[in-house]
């Protein structure tokens, strides 16, 4: 099976209203979770990746221009359409699930701190 670039390609469009990013953002929340723990193996349930990815919206809730919430549900689905089309290899989906899996993970408090420790 080729790679078909244009699988889950949505041409870019801006919110007419405050309901209408709404119901996008919401639409796009709903899209994750199962497809990616099943096409990448991941070895953790469905409701921790739903967790996670509530995170990354929450991050954004108070978020108060209309165009600022397109740009964010535009980087929202080209993410979701590099994970399914699977663009992404399964370290750069864990990254995102470092910090729950590895109690230890943390930045350096500076630059030679860290270099000190060995991480680039």
């Amino acid at each position: 099976m080729g790679i078909n670039p244009t699988y889950l390609a949505q041409r870019t469009r801006s919110s007419v209203n405050w309901r209408d990013a709404q119901r996008r953002v919401i639409k796009s929340y709903r899209e994750w979770a199962p497809e990616i723990q099943s096409l990448y193996s991941l070895n953790m349930p469905v409701s921790v990746i739903r967790t996670k990815i509530r995170q990354e919206f929450e991050r954004h809730r108070y978020v108060n221009q209309l165009s600022v919430v397109d740009v964010l549900l535009f980087q929202s689905h080209s993410e979701f359409q590099e994970t399914l089309n699977y663009w992404k290899q399964l370290t750069h989906v864990l990254k995102y699930f470092r910090a729950e899996e590895d109690p230890n993970a943390r930045l350096p408090k500076n630059f030679m701190s860290g270099f000190l420790e060995g991480r680039n």
